[in-house]
């Protein structure tokens, strides 16, 4: 065996090498076939540069997801948030104020509403004591009697203009002031008339306040002057104004007239208790006269005439 089985083995080789590499081409065309018929691959292999950048690629597209996602996510998370705002966005906080404020006002008047309802019809309040103040001549009794309020009266249902003016009929009485004072007590304020003349009838002295109202028929208080006039009362313009002088006197003055005389309203006299005389005509000019006699008296005479103020005159 030397060269010639040398030869023939090499020969048995190569065609053992020729046969596997036919093989081997026909398998990978098998296989391509194969591949070709599932799906299409590229023409030519990836390369290192494109396979960097399509990694690069679904990269960013990997975080633009996760962005959207929690982008997604921020949105939810505020729509949750301005769906829970909405009722209070919804109305305006004035309108809330105002709604408050009706609510308050609301509650106010049914609470003072229901404190008044229960002081009118229940004796909470009601009158245990009558406080009668201002009187010497008027007994305190009659004052009571006309009154007509019952102990035990709620206060709110007491009509104290209608208490005052049943009060104010006494004829001694000039004026009332009728108040409540809680928790129980009913005032009434009395002012007297005070006797400022005095006239004599058949009945006896009636006596005179300064509107010229007969309000009593007894002994004068004091000494009083004499109240000469025909129709005495508080429509008689003579009695208006001889009482009008009367009131305009000063004190030490009026305290020295015996009589005052009337018989119209232009021809008023005064007479003294030492029996001088004063004319004073009118009632012109009443505060000016009323001075200048004040120091005409303080003369000699017996008649002292005022009635022309400017040319005062003594006799």
């Amino acid at each position: 065996m030397g060269d010639g089985a040398a030869r023939d083995i090499e020969e048995t080789e190569h065609v053992e090498n020729t046969e596997a590499g036919q093989n081997t081409d026909a398998g990978q065309a098998t296989g391509d076939a194969a591949a070709g018929a599932e799906s299409e691959e590229p023409a030519e292999a990836e390369g290192p540069r494109r396979r960097a950048r399509r990694e690069r690629a679904e990269r960013r597209a990997a975080q633009a997801r996760a962005e959207a996602i929690e982008q997604a996510r921020r949105d939810a998370k505020r729509r949750l948030r301005a769906g829970s705002a909405e009722p209070q966005q919804g109305v305006p906080r004035g309108a809330i104020r105002g709604l408050k404020m009706v609510l308050a006002t609301f509650l106010a008047v049914v609470l003072v509403v229901g404190l008044g309802l229960i002081l009118y019809f229940t004796p909470v309040m009601s009158v245990r004591d009558i406080e009668v103040t201002g009187i010497a001549a008027v007994p305190r009794e009659e004052v009571i009697d006309v009154a007509k309020v019952r102990l035990g009266t709620p206060l709110l249902q007491i009509d104290t203009g209608s208490v005052a003016e049943r009060v104010a009929a006494i004829r001694r009485v000039a004026s009332t002031r009728v108040q409540r004072q809680y928790p129980s007590v009913l005032s009434i304020t009395v002012v007297e008339r005070v006797a400022v003349v005095f006239k004599d009838f058949p009945d006896g002295p009636h006596l005179f306040d300064r509107d010229g109202v007969d309000f009593a028929t007894a002994p004068p208080p004091g000494p009083l002057p004499v109240f000469d006039v025909e129709n005495p009362g508080p429509t008689d313009p003579a009695s208006r104004a001889a009482l009008q002088v009367m009131t305009a006197l000063a004190p030490e003055v009026a305290g020295q007239v015996s009589r005052v005389a009337a018989p119209s309203v232009a021809s008023i006299t005064l007479t003294l208790a030492d029996g001088r005389v004063v004319v004073w005509g009118s009632t012109d000019r009443t505060a000016e006269k009323a001075q200048k006699l004040a120091a005409l008296l303080t003369q000699p005479g017996h008649t002292y005439d005022v009635s022309s103020p400017d040319l005062p005159t003594v006799r």
